[in-house]
């Protein structure tokens, strides 16, 4: 924990020194200095829009991982269609690849074909099938952990599947939801070589790439504005993390016990 700690609090504390504290190097300033935050934002004209697309695709790409990663975890423990087991073994022979290397040519010409190169929106489905896989295999895990007799009993009362699956699926297998979220989250707000591929424009961008190229527009001495940048970078990530923790370890355990 404190080796995750300690660079952190280093930064935070970094984004708050004066800039002749930071010049010393010591971990405790003597003066604080909160206007580097209001600095970056005047120097990064498009941060904020950068912030916006960060929020708009990290939110599009974990609502619908997370929605296909249900109803395919669902369907392959509760529906046992046929070939289900292929479909399985394909997913878990996937996870051994480097698909971000592999396929960011393949994934170029698509999105060249359907003209969303330099598309914010255009990022969201690319971003999806990073986790798509792990994320329906997690689901799998957990709904599996769902006895068959309680689906087979909703069945007899005349649930139908989208009624069974809402009201006695999602509830029994919130903790899977949350490490799918978390996951998706991660990935997806900290993700550089997509976004970095298949934009161009600055508006277009979101909160990592503008954070790498950041340092050549920030001044003479960028540290602490550096170290704001990546503080604005990290906090949502945290803040999730930090609320949703008892619930992620407890659905990663279930994950891990079953799968």
């Amino acid at each position: 924990m404190l080796i995750i700690l300690a660079p952190l609090a280093w930064v935070i504390m970094m984004s708050i020194k004066s800039r002749p504290d930071a010049m010393r190097g010591d971990f405790w300033p003597r003066r604080f200095d909160f206007t580097h935050y209001s600095y970056v934002f005047r120097k990064i004209d498009t941060l904020p829009i950068n912030l916006f697309n960060s929020i708009y695709v990290t939110t599009g790409t974990v609502l619908i991982t997370t929605a296909c990663a249900v109803l395919a975890g669902y369907a392959l423990v509760h529906m046992r269609p046929r070939g289900g087991g292929v479909l399985v073994a394909a997913l878990l022979i996937s996870l051994y690849f480097p698909t971000r290397v592999v396929s960011i040519i393949s994934v170029y010409e698509i999105q060249s074909f359907l003209g969303l190169i330099n598309s914010t929106s255009g990022l969201i489905l690319p971003y999806v099938t990073l986790n798509l896989a792990i994320s329906i295999l997690i689901m799998r895990s957990v709904f599996q952990l769902v006895p068959h007799e309680v689906i087979e009993a909703a069945k007899v009362d005349g649930a139908g599947p989208w009624r069974t699956l809402w009201e006695i699926g999602l509830p029994m297998a919130r903790n899977g939801l949350v490490v799918v979220f978390i996951v998706n989250f991660v990935t997806a707000w900290g993700e550089f070589l997509l976004c970095t591929t298949l934009t161009n424009d600055q508006d277009a961008r979101t909160m990592p790439v503008v954070l790498a190229g950041a340092q050549g527009g920030l001044g003479q001495w960028t540290w602490p504005a550096l170290a704001a940048v990546y503080v604005i970078v990290v906090t949502p990530g945290i803040i999730a993390f930090t609320f949703a923790q008892k619930l992620f370890f407890k659905g990663l355990a279930e994950g891990v016990v079953k799968g």
